[in-house]
């Protein structure tokens, strides 16, 4: 199993449960995960390995994920669990800042499913994990960034689990809500708040299924579908 975004709650949660596998860990300055490589070995892996990955470095993902498989062998799952937060207040005045985020959630995102899309076809067979998110289900002038993004990682994951039925390969998009953990702390929880365990043991019960698509908790899927057929003068006045 490769995680790439190895520091990530949600990612690491996934992992502990999913321990039978060999694990590859992949983030920047990898040579600082020793804390989560400990943590997956006292859960049971077998082995946790760790590998150099910079997100935005889109002209190393082919290369990367070719060595991966070079020295680790077959990729059975992978769960795509980098991201950013970013600052709505500041991406509203800073372009800069704003192409950062989009860049990571969502560009840096296309390049490495294509990729990683590519790999397995030649394998044939194999499960990519996509976090989406709430905020890309009907995106809100409170976080128009960062859910502007995963609007469009939501739509591209959907799309290409589409293309992929019938080949072995499998892709499933995660939804979840507020996250209660790293990238939201500070900020008060919104409702239906879940941690990053609720959205792993979710995720790995639908993995170990037929669903290509969840919501976590399960209600956020009618909450959303309410959501979107709100007049749009009643949804701009939504505080968050």
């Amino acid at each position: 199993m490769l995680v790439l975004g190895g520091r990530s709650e949600i990612g690491l949660a996934v992992a502990r449960r999913l321990v039978s596998e060999k694990i590859v860990l992949a983030a920047r300055r990898s040579a600082s995960l020793d804390a989560e490589v400990r943590a997956l070995l006292d859960a049971g892996a077998p082995s946790v390995e760790r590998v150099e990955f910079d997100a935005d470095v889109l002209d190393a993902h082919g290369p990367f994920l070719d060595d991966v498989v070079e020295r680790f062998g077959p990729i059975s799952i992978v769960v795509v669990a980098f991201g950013v937060l970013g600052s709505q207040e500041r991406a509203a005045q800073d372009a800069e800042h704003a192409l950062s985020i989009v860049h990571t959630d969502y560009v840096a995102h296309v390049s490495v499913l294509t990729h990683l899309v590519g790999l397995l076809r030649k394998q044939g067979n194999g499960t990519i994990v996509v976090f989406s998110s709430i905020a890309g289900g009907r995106v809100r002038k409170a976080n128009y960034v960062y859910g502007s993004a995963k609007a469009g990682l939501d739509g591209f994951a959907s799309g290409l689990a589409d293309s992929l039925h019938g080949t072995g390969v499998r892709v499933l998009t995660v939804r979840p809500g507020f996250v209660i953990g790293r990238m939201a702390a500070g900020m008060p929880p919104a409702p239906f708040a879940s941690t990053p365990d609720e959205v792993a043991a979710a995720t790995v019960k639908a993995l170990r299924g037929k669903r290509d698509d969840i919501w976590v908790p399960g209600i956020l899927r009618w909450v959303n579908a309410v959501f979107r057929v709100l007049p749009r003068a009643v949804w701009r006045r939504m505080p968050r």
